[in-house]
C-alpha cells in the first residue's frame, strides 16, 4: 500500500485504543499497515450497518476514497493473522480469568460461487440448503463473556480437488482435506504450548458431529480436559470388565440402579426457584479406541444426563474428564457453549462477521481477525472506562487513496 497522497483524519478512542493497537498489532512493521488497521478497527466498532470497505468509508471523517485502502489492507496487504490472534488471547488472559475454551460454528450465506470456500450445504437449523461459507470460531471464556481468538474456514468438495480454484483464492496446501474435527484438534494442539491457557477444559457441542469420537480422541492425545455434549447414541466402553462392553450413553442412563441423582436448584424466568434433577452414571466409562494400538480410550469419563424439567424435550447428555468436579461446576462449564452462540450472534449483528466481500483465503482471515480485535476491544474489562469517546485528538490516519475502486448460525460441529 502506498503511503503517498493526502492523509485523512481517523478518530480514536483516546489512550485506551492506542494502547490496544500498540499491543495487538505490534508485529506490523510498516506504519501504513498500523494506520489502516486503526481505521478498519475504528470503522468496525463505530460504523452502523454492513461492514464493507465501501460502506465503512462513507463514515465521517473517512473520505469515500478510503474504501480502496481499507480493501487493500484486508485483501492485498501481506500481514500474518496468527500473531495478532495470539496477542488477542494473551490480552484476554491478562485482563480476565479464563476458565474454558469453546468452539461454535457459523454458516455465512453468500451469493455466487467465487468467494473462497463457498459451497451448497444443508443448514441443520433451518433445514434449507444454502450457498454459504462454513466457519469455526474458537472462544476463550471468562465469566459470562466469550472472546473470539481464532478462526477456521472449513473447505471441502471442489475446494479440495480443484487446484486452479485453490490457486486463485490463495488457499495453502496445508488446508486440504481438513474436517471440522481436524480444526478443533488443531486448536487444542496450538494451545498446548501456552502455559497459562493449556490447562483449561474444552466445552464442545458434539451432538451432530460426524466425528465426535475423533474429536474426543484428538483432545485426549493433547491430555485436554473436556465437557462435551453428545447424542444419546454416542458409544462408550464400560470400565471394570475383562472385556469392556459397548453401550450407548442414553441406554446406559436408563438403568436406575446404575445412576445417581443430584438435585440442583434453578431460578426460572418468573423468579421461582425449583428443583432440577441431574443424573450421573455411578461409575466411569471410556471412549472406544479409534484404531488398533491407540491407547487414548483408557481415559476415564463421567456421564451426565439432564432430563428436560417439563418433559417436552429429549434429555441431554455430557461426557467429561472432570470426574472429581461437582455436578454443578460441570454444568456451569457446559453453559459456556450457549454463551458462545450468543457471542456469534453479536458478532454478526454489530461487528461485520457476515460481511466479508473478498474472494481470497488470506483476505477472509484478515477480516475475521479484525472482527475479533474489534469485539475483544469492546468487551474487555475497562474498555468503557478507558475509552474517552466523543471528541478526541485524532491519531495519524491512513493515507487517502486518490481514487476508489470501481446468519445463519448453528451450535454444533457437524
Amino acid at each position: 500500500m502506498s503511503s503517498s497522497g493526502v492523509r485523512a483524519e481517523v478518530p480514536g478512542d483516546g489512550a485506551y485504543m492506542q494502547t490496544f493497537m500498540d499491543e495487538i498489532f505490534r508485529a506490523f512493521r510498516r506504519p501504513e499497515q498500523r494506520r489502516w488497521a486503526h481505521a478498519y478497527l475504528w470503522a468496525l466498532i463505530h460504523v452502523p450497518g454492513k461492514k464493507t470497505p465501501r460502506r465503512m468509508a462513507l463514515a465521517e471523517p473517512l473520505p469515500p476514497a478510503a474504501a480502496h485502502g481499507l480493501h487493500r489492507f484486508i485483501n492485498a496487504s501481506p500481514w500474518e493473522w496468527t500473531p495478532v490472534r495470539r496477542r488477542l488471547a494473551r490480552r484476554v488472559a491478562a485482563l480476565t480469568t479464563p476458565h474454558a475454551w469453546t468452539v461454535a460454528e457459523l454458516i455465512i450465506p453468500k451469493r455466487g460461487e467465487h468467494s473462497v470456500g463457498v459451497h451448497r450445504r444443508l443448514d441443520p437449523v433451518t433445514g434449507r440448503t444454502v450457498n454459504c461459507q462454513r466457519a469455526l470460531v474458537l472462544f476463550l471464556v471468562s465469566g459470562t463473556q466469550c472472546y473470539p481468538v481464532d478462526w477456521s474456514l472449513v473447505l471441502g468438495g471442489a475446494w479440495d480437488s480443484d487446484q486452479e480454484r485453490r490457486r486463485r483464492a490463495r488457499v495453502p496446501g496445508s488446508e486440504a482435506g481438513r474436517t471440522p474435527a481436524d480444526h478443533v484438534v488443531g486448536y487444542a494442539a496450538g494451545v498446548a504450548g501456552r502455559p497459562r491457557l493449556a490447562g483449561l477444559p474444552w466445552v464442545l457441542d458434539l451432538t451432530r458431529c460426524d466425528d465426535a469420537a475423533g474429536v474426543l480422541a484428538g483432545l485426549a492425545r493433547q491430555r485436554a480436559d473436556v465437557v462435551c455434549e453428545v447424542p444419546p447414541d454416542h458409544p462408550v466402553l464400560l470400565a471394570g470388565q475383562h472385556t469392556p462392553a459397548v453401550a450407548e450413553v442414553g441406554a446406559l442412563m436408563e438403568s436406575r440402579h446404575a445412576r445417581q441423582t443430584h438435585v440442583l436448584l434453578r431460578q426460572g424466568p418468573d423468579g421461582r426457584v425449583r428443583p432440577v434433577p441431574v443424573h450421573t452414571y455411578a461409575g466411569t466409562v471410556m471412549a472406544p479406541r479409534p484404531g488398533p494400538g491407540d491407547d487414548v480410550g483408557v481415559r476415564p469419563y463421567r456421564v451426565l444426563e439432564r432430563p428436560d424439567p417439563d418433559g417436552r424435550r429429549p434429555a441431554r447428555y455430557w461426557l467429561t474428564t472432570l470426574t472429581d468436579r461437582r455436578v454443578e461446576e460441570v454444568l456451569r462449564l457446559a453453559r459456556s457453549h450457549a454463551a458462545a452462540l450468543s457471542a456469534v450472534t453479536a458478532l454478526g449483528r454489530g461487528f461485520g462477521v457476515l460481511d466479508f466481500e473478498g474472494r481470497s483465503f488470506p483476505g477472509w482471515h484478515h477480516h475475521m481477525t479484525m472482527v475479533s480485535a474489534a469485539y475483544v476491544y469492546q468487551r474487555l474489562p475497562g474498555a468503557a472506562e478507558g475509552a474517552t469517546g466523543g471528541a478526541t485528538a485524532p491519531p495519524e490516519a491512513p493515507p487517502r487513496a486518490r481514487t476508489p475502486p470501481a446468519v445463519a448460525l448453528t451450535g454444533v460441529l457437524d
